[in-house]
């Protein structure tokens, strides 16, 4: 089984930073895709940032320029640092792996439990 846990996350005034981390956890050889995603309250859930295997990553326009995927493959952690917050980052986080090679076999589309990031003054 694979499990992935977030943290990081807390309350910060705008124009602060945060650093979230997604750590992976199981018996598996290796993840293919990760992502963040966040669901502010009454919303849906959206894409944030995604980092490929190779290191490739994409961001949504909404925080281009202001946060920074990662991951350390030898670690089995994925990051996201935050910068220049605003309150509209405000939401639960969630980290995601799309494929995982395991002993037993594939996992697909794995989720994180979350961790809440609060923008305020």
């Amino acid at each position: 089984q694979v499990q992935l846990v977030e943290s990081g996350g807390g309350l910060v005034q705008p124009g602060g930073s945060l650093r979230l981390s997604c750590a992976a956890s199981g018996s598996f050889f290796s993840i293919d895709d990760m992502g963040w995603y966040r669901q502010a309250p009454g919303k849906q859930r959206e894409l944030v940032a995604v980092i490929t295997s190779g290191g490739s990553t994409s961001y949504a326009d909404a925080v281009k320029g202001r946060f920074t995927i990662s991951r350390d493959n030898a670690k089995n952690t994925m990051y996201l640092q935050m910068n220049n917050l605003k309150p509209e980052d405000t939401a639960v986080y969630y980290c995601n792996a799309d494929r995982v090679k395991a002993i037993m076999g594939w996992y697909f589309e794995i989720w994180g439990q979350g961790t809440l990031v609060t923008v305020s003054s």
